[in-house]
């Protein structure tokens, strides 16, 4: 994998949240040039919230985020969206739009409002379609698809922007397990391919110690685990992170952490495991 073009994100004491609620509570975070790194913790812990200040969608109250070095603060949305793109967790219906047309919204940043009223596909399109195997559905409407294919064709669109940075929130969720492990293979190739810098929230442990070099562990505002799979997935992670008893094994052929998930655990069980 090149990294000649890869840039990292910086994540500078940044707090977020609003009056009556904290959402990030001072994160530090470096993520280096061409990493792929997953992002865990329960709902609410604010793992959605620094992936959109990631991408420029929202300000940290405090702190700041560097995007190869420079300050999203000081760019336009536009500027930001020509070096990240977000692939959200969820979208709004697109009836009657085919395939080709929204893999070519991606091209917004790029072309500009003028440019998109251009018909035709520039190479960047043709190679998203291409890269993620959506190419022959090119005319087919969006709402025809089953929700593997359409995420196959988000994913596409979120390459259309031709960044350097990946970041996707749950891109596997109401996903059945075969279009989740599609997906996930799919970024990681491209990753490769590509050179990208990935960021991705995770619910399922066991994807993101698969198919992340790296995982980082919020709770409550605050990155409480940070370090390759094999080191932080721990029964003491599932405890103080997940609220699960469980045990973690090691898979026999691939190496990568497997999780047992026992029960859920009540606050004072969950404290006693430390005592």
């Amino acid at each position: 994998m090149s990294l000649t073009q890869s840039i990292g994100i910086h994540v500078e004491g940044v707090h977020f949240g609003y009056p009556a609620r904290p959402v990030l509570r001072g994160v530090d975070l470096t993520v280096r040039p061409g990493e792929l790194t997953a992002l865990i913790g329960l709902n609410g812990c604010g793992k959605s919230t620094l992936l959109r200040l990631a991408a420029g969608l929202l300000r940290p109250n405090r702190g700041r985020v560097l995007l190869g070095g420079e300050d999203l603060a000081r760019l336009s949305r536009r500027a930001t969206a020509a070096r990240v793109a977000l692939l959200h967790q969820s979208a709004p219906a697109v009836p009657g739009m085919t395939v080709r047309h929204l893999v070519r919204q991606g091209r917004y940043a790029a072309r500009g409002p003028l440019g998109m009223l251009r018909e035709g596909d520039d190479p960047v399109v043709h190679r998203a379609l291409r890269d993620v195997g959506v190419e022959h559905w090119a005319d087919r409407d969006v709402d025809a698809l089953s929700g593997g294919e359409r995420q196959r064709v988000r994913l596409a669109m979120a390459l259309a922007q031709d960044t350097r940075v990946l970041l996707l929130d749950e891109p596997t969720t109401y996903l059945d397990l075969h279009h989740q492990l599609d997906v996930l293979r799919t970024v990681v190739r491209l990753r490769e391919e590509r050179g990208l810098t990935v960021v991705m929230v995770l619910h399922d442990l066991a994807h993101a110690a698969r198919f992340a070099e790296r995982i980082v562990a919020l709770r409550e505002g605050l990155v409480v685990a940070d370090g390759a799979p094999k080191e932080v997935v721990t029964p003491g992670l599932l405890a103080d992170v997940l609220k699960v008893a469980g045990r973690v094994g090691t898979d026999p052929e691939g190496g990568w952490p497997v999780c047992y998930p026992d029960h859920p655990l009540h606050a004072l069980e969950n404290e006693n495991q430390f005592h």
